[in-house]
């Protein structure tokens, strides 16, 4: 497992990443992979409780599935949070089926309670939640035939939970794009920097093999302030 403690945006975070022990299904994984988080971030007085994201990597689309799913029911009522999947088999070094990333925040009052937003109807990933001062936004995502196309109804969806969070573009932190190999991150920013005019903090590409869907080419995850 590795652990990264950090300050950001006035919180302190703890981000866990860790390849699941190999076992016998990608469910057994998610399930041990989740409960390692658990007991790390109780040395920290902390719980999956003060999860803020997470993201789930699966060696094949199979793994992907049964790993998600899992996760959903850990990751559930006080520990419900923002959340992303991918399908990416270069991420593994080990025969693991699943992997996955955390992101706690350490509240500055003990009490501080997670505002979560569903999507109406709610669906498997949040829209959004506020903790503090700190927006978090699920990885935002479509199927349509093209990356411009895609790019077209992704960001004003991300645009309309920002504005609903008390936040806004230009209160954007980071903008983390998950990208199908298929894509070049030329074509994705000459996209982006067309929609979007705010000054970003920071920007980040990942190269990924698939996603919950075929035919999506990118997911977005954004991180802000109110």
């Amino acid at each position: 497992m590795r652990k990264r403690i950090f300050s950001w945006l006035g919180k302190d975070f703890i981000e866990l990443s860790a390849e699941a022990q190999p076992a016998t299904s990608a469910t057994i994984e998610a399930q041990e992979i989740f409960h390692r988080f658990d007991q790390e971030l109780k040395s920290h007085g902390l719980s999956l409780h003060n999860t803020v994201r997470s993201r789930l990597w699966g060696r094949d689309r199979e793994s992907r599935d049964r790993g998600s799913n899992e996760r959903v029911k850990i990751l559930s009522g006080k520990a419900r949070s923002a959340s992303s999947s991918y399908i990416a088999p270069i991420h593994f070094d080990s025969n693991a089926k699943v992997a996955a990333d955390l992101i706690a925040l350490k509240p500055a009052e003990p009490d501080a309670k997670k505002r979560i937003v569903e999507y109406d109807p709610p669906i498997v990933p949040i829209r959004f939640l506020v903790y503090e001062s700190v927006v978090v936004l699920s990885g935002v995502t479509t199927v349509l035939p093209t990356l411009e196309e895609q790019m077209d109804n992704i960001l004003p969806r991300i645009a309309g939970s920002l504005k609903d969070g008390g936040s806004s573009w230009d209160k954007v932190a980071r903008v983390s794009f998950y990208l199908h190999r298929s894509q070049t991150t030329e074509k994705l920013n000459e996209i982006f920097n067309h929609r979007v005019k705010a000054a970003l903090a920071q920007k980040e590409y990942c190269f990924v093999d698939g996603y919950s869907a075929d035919g999506k080419l990118c997911e977005v995850e954004v991180t802000a302030t109110v």
